[in-house]
């Protein structure tokens, strides 16, 4: 049975499909229109009445270095120029796990942001305690929400993400990242491949190709964490969780295939582990390996180790192999509005008109330049032209987003928990070569006892 997730996913991919018809000029629609430019209150609805003049609204966030001072100039740019006169106060509350707790005993004490950063397990937990406000509220308001074609201009499955089993949205994406393969072109071309591989079959021969080919290469160094499980299960046609049951179904054919594909791959001796944090990536700079999977947010960091290298190399994005549909593993934090005593019905306007603000074009360029995550909106791609010539690997990604079906992983309490285990289950299938379907039955049976203490 498909999840509900993979049932948006379907859905996306059949609404990417119409908006890849639609022309680039998207941003020039006279249909689209600027948030600074509406003008209320609305007449009608649950926001008949709600002025955010004047109001003031705290915002919590994880951002640091770069990401830090372009969010600072962003939210110094909407305080200066909105029409409403709303400041945002914005500030670094730590990572995400710090910001989560902060929450959790906000529930308590009422001490909340009207707007907090949250992945959407722990929003969830935010709702679980009654300190979500549903942001459909906003987004669907004929006054102050997004209309019909602004709604189309998102990226489907990022704009599908947040909802609840229930139906409330309990977040908004401001940017998202995708798992991909990143692969050597100066390496598959001394190899005599002039495309990175589509299939498994591909990659296998190629990774034991390079790793024959001299001594100190590697084809692959394998990534074992949670995301990496659920993206190698997508792309064969499969899924990680069902959420009709609210049950985690790793034991199924497609993880099945996928894990045992690099159980032999290391057995091989195409593959090797990670030794430590970032030494795959390393490696895939210096030329030691062909290939790397990891986030679309890494880009950036690649660009810069391989420019660093002592023999740069050529590279870039595609794909992780897949079976029958081009599957991208979508993630990314959200931003959540909140409800609680002390925040008034105001403050969540005022917060939605920032967060609709800083998903449009503009800012969404300026955004992904700094943190190199991808856009939300479709027609950000004609903000786009500094970005691509500084980094040609970052078009091709925007162009495999645009291309594939996006999934997501399980919007669940708990998942933080179970994502530890997926990792060290997939770390006993390399190390001890344990049977495949053996330890995926018994993580199955282990998120069932994790779910229950989340209940």
């Amino acid at each position: 049975m498909k999840s509900a997730w993979t049932k948006l996913a379907i859905f996306a991919v059949v609404l990417s499909i119409f908006v890849a018809m639609v022309p680039m000029t998207m941003a020039q629609d006279d249909s689209f229109r600027p948030t600074f430019e509406l003008t209320g209150p609305a007449a009608d609805g649950e926001l008949a009445g709600v002025d955010p003049t004047g109001v003031t609204f705290d915002y919590w966030h994880q951002h640091t270095g770069a990401r830090e001072e372009r969010l600072n100039e962003l939210v110094a740019e909407f305080n200066a120029n909105n029409p409403w006169g709303i400041t945002v106060n914005a500030s670094n509350q730590g990572g995400y796990g710090d910001i989560y707790q902060k929450v959790i005993n906000g529930l308590t004490t009422g001490e909340l942001p009207a707007l907090v950063v949250a992945y959407q397990n722990q929003a969830l937990a935010y709702l679980q305690g009654g300190g979500i406000e549903d942001l459909d509220v906003f987004v669907n308001d004929a006054t102050w929400g997004l209309n019909e074609a602004e709604q189309a201009d998102f990226i489907p499955s990022f704009f599908e993400q947040d909802y609840a089993p229930d139906g409330t949205r309990i977040g908004f994406p401001p940017n998202r990242s995708a798992e991909v393969l990143y692969y050597s072109k100066t390496g598959l071309a001394e190899l005599g491949y002039d495309a990175p591989p589509a299939t498994w079959a591909e990659f296998q021969e190629m990774a034991c190709a390079w790793t024959n080919s001299a001594e100190g290469r590697m084809g692959y160094s394998i990534r074992t964490d949670a995301s990496n499980v659920a993206a190698l299960t997508y792309g064969l046609g499969g899924d990680i969780f069902d959420a009709e049951t609210n049950t985690y179904m790793y034991n199924n054919p497609a993880t099945v295939e996928a894990l045992s594909f690099m159980q032999a791959l290391y057995q091989e001796g195409c593959a090797n582990l990670i030794a430590e944090s970032f030494a795959d990536q390393n490696d895939f700079a210096a030329g030691t390996n062909l290939f790397y999977m990891g986030s679309t947010s890494g880009i950036p960091f690649v660009q810069s180790a391989v420019a660093e290298s002592e023999a740069p190399i050529e590279w870039g994005i595609a794909l992780i192999p897949y079976a029958d549909v081009p599957a991208l593993d979508i993630y990314g934090a959200s931003v959540t509005v909140l409800t609680g005593p002390n925040i008034t019905v105001e403050q969540q306007l005022a917060a939605w008109l920032f967060t609709r603000w800083f998903t449009e074009p503009e800012q969404q360029s300026r955004w992904a330049e700094a943190s190199n995550y991808f856009p939300v909106r479709i027609s950000t791609t004609d903000e786009l032209g500094d970005i691509f010539a500084e980094i040609p690997q970052y078009e091709d990604a925007w162009n495999v987003l645009l291309s594939s079906t996006g999934f997501f992983e399980p919007a669940e309490a708990g998942y933080d928990v179970i994502r530890d285990e997926a990792a060290a289950a997939f770390n006993k299938v390399l190390t001890e070569g344990a049977d495949v379907e053996t330890t995926l039955e018994e993580l199955d049976a282990r998120a069932v006892e994790i779910q229950a203490d989340f209940q």
